[in-house]
């Protein structure tokens, strides 16, 4: 059955097509969003949903969403979607960070231009009749020097704008490499001498817990007087009352304020100012700039939906329509790596490191750590998965590691978790084999070569005869028929793992009868997702 994916905000009729052309069920119901009763009602009927700003997916929608695996958001903002608990049922939320970006620079652009000349207070009066040719005395923007804060893709965009006009960029950004600055053809500085230098000053970061309130009233005590400042990003990374008190000491000449701290903003105390220009957040709003984010949406959610393939997601690492196919028995692979560990693991676990060996280092390694982590947790939590079991993780204070490391043994790629818990530590290695077919390869730093089975029995022994027919003799008895069976053992007389394959669940009576065995030690039914 083709999967179902709902439209409830409004979309262009091309993302529509986009989703019938690659096979969706396409249902447009573009005023839905603003009925949360009736989207609640109908949201467990689809795969996807598709939304814009109108939609909000809080946590009692997400609740309701018993099949949903994706949620696009048309646009960079996700602040109407509750991540976190779109996470812990799994759900992948994705946006369109870069659809509008070239909209949202030209914007910051224009407000440069119309806080340099006082364009919008000029507009107002000759409109009233009056000519003030003398009251609106602008500045020139060519030699002055651009401050931004910021210097991702919209802030790239803004600077390559601003290098046009003749305009010296300066540029913070704690994530900015040298050689990155100078490719753009701005000067990286640290965030106090932005202030110091800059003639205008121009916000393009994300509001984090980080940059919330990087412009307050000790920021203006650094910044030249008759400084001019532009948020076309997040309202909250400015405190708007120090930026009134400055704008009227004049430290301040002008702002240029797309975004505020709460929105929509109907009352503010900045509204009113002659030296302020406001806009309703149009930062995104230009015709092509919908068109883009809504066609991206489509394509993304389609090629999830349809491949695997994740794209711009926000709680789950990107996964290329290439590398899907490939990746595909490996992500199997972790995650069963890291469900024989949790299976046989009964303490807390403190530390996970994910060792990838050869070809699988070069893979997208952050998506193998996800699904290693959801095999892992999934036994004591069985809702976790790979959205949401990094977050699990952390949230328990499990530390989690990744190491990459060339070539080291036969295999061409092998992944090998070493789990350390309160009592011990653990590990396993596994790889794919060329029927695509995921193998244990080593348990306990002993060799082995296990095809993974539904239904199996893991026992650690020491190697002394009678072992096999021990085994053999209690699951014959109690009707627990052997499919197929890998032994290993570090020496002759000592530590020693056998790996069955049975044809159905084993119960914990039989295993306690295994454990009863003088030649086992310790016993453990496990079960795989072998077609997931």
């Amino acid at each position: 059955m083709a999967p179902r994916v709902l439209i409830s905000d409004k979309l262009s009729n091309a993302a529509v097509q986009i989703f019938k052309d690659k096979g969706i069920d396409v249902d447009f119901q573009p005023d839905v969003g603003k009925d949360k009763e009736k989207l609640a009602e109908i949201i467990g009927n689809y795969d996807g949903l598709a939304i814009r700003s109108a939609t909000k997916a809080t946590e009692k929608l997400i609740e309701k969403a018993t099949n949903l695996k994706v949620i696009g958001r048309a646009g960079i903002g996700v602040d109407n979607v509750d991540i976190p608990a779109a996470s812990r049922k799994g759900i992948i939320v994705m946006n369109t960070p870069f659809g509008n970006s070239i909209t949202t620079a030209e914007h910051a652009i224009a407000m440069m231009f119309a806080l340099a000349r006082q364009i919008p207070q000029a507009n107002e009066s000759t409109h009233a009749g009056k000519w003030e040719k003398s009251k609106f005395m602008g500045v020139e923007i060519t030699g002055k020097t651009l401050g931004i804060i910021g210097a991702g893709n919209i802030g790239s965009i803004v600077a390559s704008r601003a290098i046009g006009l003749k305009m010296n960029v300066v540029a913070f950004d704690p994530f900015l490499t040298q050689e990155r600055a100078t490719q753009i053809g701005v000067r990286k500085v640290e965030l106090d001498e932005l202030f110091a230098r800059a003639d205008f000053i121009t916000l393009h970061t994300p509001l984090t817990d980080k940059t919330r309130a990087i412009i307050d009233a000790a920021a203006f005590a650094k910044m030249k007087d008759g400084v001019r400042i532009i948020n076309c990003a997040r309202g909250g990374l400015i405190v708007e009352s120090d930026l009134v008190e400055a704008l009227k000491s004049g430290k301040v000449a002008g702002a240029g304020l797309d975004v505020f701290e709460e929105e929509p903003a109907k009352e503010n105390p900045l509204f009113g100012m002659d030296n302020v220009v406001c806009t309703p957040h149009l930062g995104a709003s230009t015709s092509e700039a919908q068109e883009n984010v809504a066609l991206q949406v489509a394509e993304q959610m389609s090629d999830y939906l349809n491949t695997g393939a994740v794209t711009n997601a926000i709680n789950m690492p990107s996964i290329s329509a290439e590398e899907a196919p490939v990746l595909k028995p490996f992500v199997k692979l972790a995650e069963m790596l890291g469900s024989f560990v949790g299976q046989v693991t009964d303490s807390p676990i403190r530390e996970v490191e994910i060792i990838f060996d050869g070809a699988t280092a070069e893979m997208n390694t952050r998506a193998l750590v996800s699904a290693a982590i959801s095999g892992l947790m999934r036994p004591q939590m069985p809702e976790a998965n790979m959205v949401s079991a990094p977050l699990l993780a952390k949230e328990r204070g499990v530390i989690v590691s990744e190491v990459r490391r060339d070539k080291s043994g036969v295999f061409d790629g092998y992944i090998m978790l070493r789990v350390k818990a309160n009592d011990t530590t653990r590990t396993v290695a596994g790889t794919v084999f060329s029927d695509g077919k995921p193998r244990f390869i080593q348990i306990k730093g002993i060799n082995i070569d296990a095809e993974i089975g539904r239904h199996m029995v893991y026992t650690t022994n020491i190697d002394k005869p009678g072992f096999i027919g021990a085994l053999g003799t209690t699951l014959g008895a109690s009707g627990v028929n052997i499919a197929n069976f890998q032994l290993g053992r570090k020496e002759a007389g000592g530590d020693a793992i056998a790996l069955l394959y049975v044809d159905g669940p084993v119960s914990d009576e039989v295993i306690k009868k295994l454990t009863e065995q003088p030649q086992i030690i310790r016993a453990k039914p496990l079960s795989f997702d072998v077609e997931g």
